[in-house]
Formats: C-alpha cells, structure tokens, sequence
C-alpha cells in the first residue's frame, strides 16, 4: 500500500482530465494548477485550486490533486475540506484519507481517526501502526498503546521502531527505568537510534540521575554528529541545568514523531513529495518540532521552492539550538537560488553574532569555496580548526576541506599537510585518498604512494567515477599505458558527463595507438564545456595530436604508440 501511494504521489499532478474539464470551463486555471504542480509550485498551485473548487469543481482528479497541494503547503484544514469533497462523490483516496487523519488528530478526535485507521488503513502498516500506539496513549489507554506497539514488533523490519516508540510511550508514562532498558539495547538488542533518539535518551538517564551516563552518551554522539540539539543539551548537563522529560509529553508530540520517524526513513529514497506530506505533518501536530521544520525547508529547497523554505526557516525562533543549524540552510536555499551575496551575508552575521560556534565557520568557509573564493575560504576553515579542543576521527572534514581551498591557491605544501592531517585523523577516507593521490599525480611526486592511495580509495568506491578516474590518470602518468585503459574507460562510463575525465580517456586512447578514438573522445570532451583552458588545450590536439602537445609544453618528448 505504501509504495503504491509513492507512485501515485509521482505522477497525481499531472494527471489529464480533458472533456470533463473542458465541459465545466475549468480548463485556464486547471492547467495553471498542472503546470504549478508539475513543477512543485506548490503556493501558486494552491491558489488556482482554490479557485477551482470556489467554481465548484466536483471531479475526482481535481480534488485529489488540491489535498496533496494543499498538505504539501502544510494547510491541513483546506486539504481536510477537499478530502470531504471527494468524499462526498464515493471516491476513495489515500492522500484524502491522510489529509482527514492529520486533521482528526490535531483535533483531538481520536475515535475517527481509529476508525480511520482501521477500516481502510492510511499510511502504510509502520506509520499506521506507529499512530495506533499514539491514539491509545491519547485515550488514556497506555498498556493497549503498548501492546500496538509490540503487534507492529512482529512484522519484519518495523521492529527497531516500534520499539523506539514503546521506549517513548514508558518515558511519557514515566517509566523512565524500562525506557532506558529499550534504548541501552538491553532489552530487545541495538535498535539504532538518529540524533532525536539519543536526545531522548539522555534525557531519560537524567531522570535517573544519571548525568555521568548522559553526559558520556552526548560526548560519544557529539563526536560524530553535529547535532546542535545535542550540543546544546551537553552544555546544559554540564552547567548543573535541572533538566526535566520534554521530549514527548503528550499523544500529539508522540503522533508527530511517528510522522517525523517515517519522513526521516525515506528522505532522499522516494517521492520528495510524499517526504514533504509527512514532515508538513509531524509540523501541523508539533509546530516546535524543529528538526520537522529544517527538514521541511530543505526538501522544499531540493525542489526549488526557495520563497516556501525561507517561510519554513522563519519559524525557527533565534533562542532555539536549531537556529543555527536553520541559519546555515537558509545560506544554502539562498545559494541555489542564485543569491550569493545574501547567502554569504547569512553567514558573515551568524559569525560576528556566534564567533564561538565552530560549526558556523565551517559553514561560512563551505559556501566560500562554492563560490571559489578559496583565500576567504581558508581563513573561514582556520578559524573553524583553531576552536578544536581535542581532534577525533570526525574533524577529517575540515582538514579536508582546507587542504581543497589551499591546493586551489597554488599553496600546495600547505594542502598536502591538510591532506595527510586528514588521513591522520580518518585513515581509509577515500575523498582525501583520491584528491591527495590526484594531487600527487598532477606534481609528478611520490607516484608509487599516490598509487597506493588511488588504489585503496577505487577498493572503497568502485563505482565512483572521479576516483576510476583518478587510478586511470596514476597509471597514465607512470608510462603503464596498456593498464590504464580499463579504468579510464570504466570512469567514463561511470561519469559520461565529464569533460576532463572524457579528456583523459583520450590521451590514454591516443598513447596505446588508437587514435581515432581518442580523438573522438577529445571531441566529446570539448561539447561537454569545458574550461576554456582545457578547451584551448584540446583543439590543439585535435589539430597537432598529443606528441607535439606534450612536446612544446616541455614535457618529456612525444609518447611512443604502443605496438601490436
């Protein structure tokens, strides 16, 4: 049921209704709302629907389409009014039963919401079985809420949720003890948790008095996480902060949960639309469920609705842990909306209002580099690195990243004490392998060790075209022209696209004797838009061939043609 809903959601706006639009002269603002749609406008969608269900609109089609635009915009009360339009008309629908679900439990009415549930089933069996628990714990009855929970255990797959969710009803309830023995992995085994899990968690250990637990939890989760919530709860514990059970203190903050739980699953595997639904209703049960709400904004950014996300980002209050995090999306919508400068300014404010905030330079210094304003970039990194009390494994990045805007200034001693401070750090990351062995290979330095890394780096990603790549290009590079055929060939099957990798192939091509296709490849190359550089470089190849090149840039002489 529920990857057939996925593919309704995949192509229910687009859906042609023809005469029975054109019979009602609905068809101007049937197909603005088409068009809307069909391009994830949702606000301009909307508001055509509006107009078509004020002329009264009554087919089936139209109105499924307005609840999905509306739930997307998160407006529950006019996706609950279309879903009892096409209720009237005998036609059944899953986003129309969904729509009337969220709005049946913001109210409160439990009883049809059950109902709901359990004559047609809404979500899916794991969200639906998740919110049968919650409803229970609304009706004040906490062991059926259990007992749900552990019926939706027994379906494989939904165990390590369904018992996240017991833990939380326990927690509710206040037992805090069975609680902890759920999340420690004592009583069912590791159930895995994300960041939200691990915030509630140490919640409930300090309810235990527990504090040296809850804190040793939050440092282990802080050193591999960025979770601004958990370094905000960390801060407070060590401050001496009394710090009560808020995570979830009612059957709503429970239900939005579940929402959020399924939204997480499936962001980026399915539908960004279906995702959207779900995050817009853990949002219209929770409204300060903020990590509902960055997310929310950044599926709308994947989609281009740059104006909905910035509307979403408002709503994070400026006192909140999430704010920042919300701060450095709100750069990144604006970024891809093409408003540099104001994305830049974003983060300039966050750091002269949060100078001490690590993650706010790193963030400054990742939209610098975008940019390719690598020497701002560099110092944005430093200023990031210098806050480093004790570096662990996860601090690889900005080492990484610092060596990147180093190697782009021509600073390469500096960029490869990065590099290898990096590796240091995270031994077999295969970034910093292949963008050091590359970097090796390019300097005609240490090529045995850059081949090394090469090699380990394609053994941690075989499918990573840019390090094929980069295997290929060692080789090359060390006269074993037969052996570097066959990656260089694979990188580009891997990345077609690519202007340089497509060049590359060709100079493997031209120097075990098959000339004409490299100078196809060559020809690929230069319709893919390269750098004008590399463009320049590739016509004059075209005209003279790669020995000649290779000998007026001083290298070492024309490269023999292998024989037969």
């Amino acid at each position: 049921m529920l990857f057939r809903s996925l593919l309704v959601a995949s192509t229910l706006l687009i859906a042609p209704l023809g005469a029975a639009v054109q019979a009602q002269g609905l068809s101007g603002p049937y197909l603005a709302a088409r068009i809307a749609g069909y391009s994830n406008d949702y606000d301009n969608a909307a508001t055509y629907y509006d107009a078509l269900i004020a002329r009264g609109a009554a087919n089936p089609r139209i109105l499924e389409n307005a609840v999905v635009i509306y739930s997307a915009v998160g407006d529950f009360d006019r996706a609950a009014r279309a879903a009892g339009l096409l209720r009237a008309s005998n036609t059944p629908s899953q986003f129309a039963d969904g729509a009337e679900l969220v709005n049946f439990l913001r109210e409160g009415d439990y009883d049809a919401a059950l109902a709901l549930i359990d004559e047609r089933g809404v979500a899916g069996a794991l969200l639906d079985g998740l919110l049968r628990g919650w409803i229970a714990v609304g009706q004040g009855r906490t062991e059926d809420a259990l007992a749900a929970l552990d019926a939706l255990a027994t379906t494989e797959g939904f165990a390590p949720i369904a018992h996240l969710h017991r833990a939380y009803v326990l927690a509710w309830s206040g037992d805090f003890a069975g609680a902890d023995e759920i999340l420690s992995g004592r009583a069912f085994g590791p159930i895995g948790v994300s960041s939200r899990g691990v915030e509630a968690h140490a919640q409930i250990l300090l309810q235990l008095d527990r504090s040296d637990d809850a804190l040793e939890m939050l440092a282990q989760a802080n050193d591999a996480t960025n979770s601004p919530a958990l370094q905000d709860l960390a801060a407070r514990v060590e401050a001496g902060q009394d710090i009560g059970w808020n995570f979830i203190t009612q059957a709503p903050d429970g239900m939005a949960e579940a929402y959020f739980t399924l939204a997480a699953i499936f962001a980026g595997e399915t539908s960004p639309t279906f995702t959207l639904l779900s995050a817009r209703a853990a949002n219209a049960l929770r409204p300060s469920h903020m990590e509902a709400l960055v997310l929310t904004a950044e599926l709308l950014e994947e989609q281009g609705q740059y104006d909905l996300a910035n509307e979403v980002l408002n709503r994070v209050p400026r006192n909140h842990p999430a704010f920042f995090g919300a701060e450095i999306t709100r750069a990144e919508v604006l970024l891809a909306s093409g408003k540099e400068d104001a994305a830049v300014e974003v983060l300039s404010a966050l750091t002269k209002s949060n100078p001490e905030r690590r993650e706010v330079w790193a963030a400054y210094g990742d939209t610098l580099r975008r940019l390719d304003r690598f020497a701002e970039s560099t110092s944005a990194y430093g200023q990031a690195i210098s806050m480093i009390e004790e570096e662990s494994r996860r601090d690889w990045y900005l080492h990484y990243v610092r060596g990147i805007t180093q190697e782009r200034q021509d600073l390469w001693d500096a960029a490869e004490a990065d590099f290898r401070k990096a590796l240091e750090l995270n031994p077999d990351q295969p970034q910093v392998l292949n963008y050091l062995g590359y970097g090796l290979v390019e300097k005609r330095v240490k090529l045995a060790e850059a081949l090394d890394m090469i090699e380990r780096a394609v053994a941690a990603r075989p499918d990573d075209g840019y390090i094929t790549d980069s295997l290929g290009w060692v080789y090359y590079r060390l006269g074993r022209y037969e052996e570097a055929v066959a990656p260089m060939e694979r990188a580009a099957q891997l990345e077609p696209l690519d202007p340089i990798i497509n060049d590359h192939l060709g100079d493997v091509l031209w120097t075990v004797g098959r000339k004409r296709e490299a100078e196809f490849q060559w020809h690929r190359a230069l319709s893919l838009d390269p750098e004008e550089d590399e463009a320049v470089r590739i016509r004059r190849k075209l005209e003279v061939g790669l020995d000649v090149v290779l000998e007026e840039e001083g290298g070492a002489g024309p490269l023999k043609a292998a024989q037969d």
